[in-house]
């Protein structure tokens, strides 16, 4: 039976017991992640190139009772990737769900962003994805038994003028998602994908974002968007956009261009990061 969303009532996931594995760990969505799964009885594996921010998590949540490791890892770098996946499933064993939550934004217009912006929104954003699927997938595959979560956003179903880079990114994860999930039902492995789609999020990294309709699109408050996220996470459903009226933007597209943009600006979208500032 399926909940509407892609989900499973029949499969919910118990998270006690569970390696999950976050990136981007020690702040915004990520850390809430963290403390929430930690909460229901999970092992969070927290990566982030933030060493002292990680170990900083990690600490506090050992010592409210729960488990947690850090891990400094930059996931912009394969290698580095590379080794610290052989690390973790050498000393903490398979990992049970993989989170990739880490993300970047420049908020530039594209003549504006440097190659090194771009690179870096890409790199962190739509790579490190691959990286650290292909370092964890061959043990779910081989046990039969995984979970992999796409953080995406809002920005990867619809773009927005100076965040060129950032929504192709996006765009590219929601394919990753897409792909990654019909390749494993081709190859009819019981390892399951979920795509998180959230609008803007109050974390700090969109500071200065805003909205037109604040009743239909929100700026989320972050732990509503880690709660939502565990929950889907357990109910195995397959998507998640955040807030619902997001799940209109894909049929959006089915309208002729000019009518599409002009909705978008009438939502107030095309406007929404004039006066950005990020974190």
């Amino acid at each position: 039976m399926f909940d509407g969303f892609g989900g499973d009532y029949y499969s919910m996931t118990n998270l006690r017991g569970k390696n999950i594995l976050i990136t981007g760990g020690a702040r915004g969505i990520g850390r809430l992640l963290a403390r929430k799964t930690v909460a229901e009885g999970a092992h969070a594996i927290l990566w982030d190139i933030d060493a002292e921010g990680v170990r900083s998590l990690a600490a506090a949540l050992e010592a409210e009772g729960g488990r947690a490791t850090a891990q400094q890892c930059d996931v912009s770098d394969r290698e580095a990737v590379k080794a610290a996946a052989r690390s973790v499933l050498e000393e903490l064993g398979p990992v049970d769900i993989l989170i990739n939550n880490a993300g970047v934004v420049s908020g530039r217009p594209i003549l504006d962003a440097s190659d090194d912006d771009i690179k870096r929104t890409f790199d962190i954003n739509t790579l490190a994805h691959f990286w650290t699927t292909r370092g964890f997938l061959p043990s779910m595959i081989e046990r039969d038994s995984g979970h992999i979560v796409t953080i995406a956003s809002a920005g990867g179903l619809v773009g927005a003028p100076r965040l060129t880079d950032y929504s192709a990114s996006k765009f590219a994860a929601v394919g990753f998602d897409e792909s990654l999930r019909l390749e494993l039902k081709r190859q009819g492995s019981k390892v399951k994908t979920t795509l998180v789609c959230p609008f803007y999020s109050d974390t700090g990294m969109f500071e200065g974002v805003k909205t037109r309709f604040s009743w239909l699109l929100p700026i989320l408050d972050p732990d509503y968007v880690a709660t939502q996220t565990v929950k889907a996470i357990k109910k195995n459903r397959r998507r998640l956009f955040m807030p619902r009226f997001i799940y209109v933007a894909p049929p959006l597209r089915l309208l002729p261009v000019p009518i599409f943009d002009a909705l978008v600006g009438f939502f107030g979208v095309t406007r929404s990061m004039d006066d950005f500032e990020g974190r």
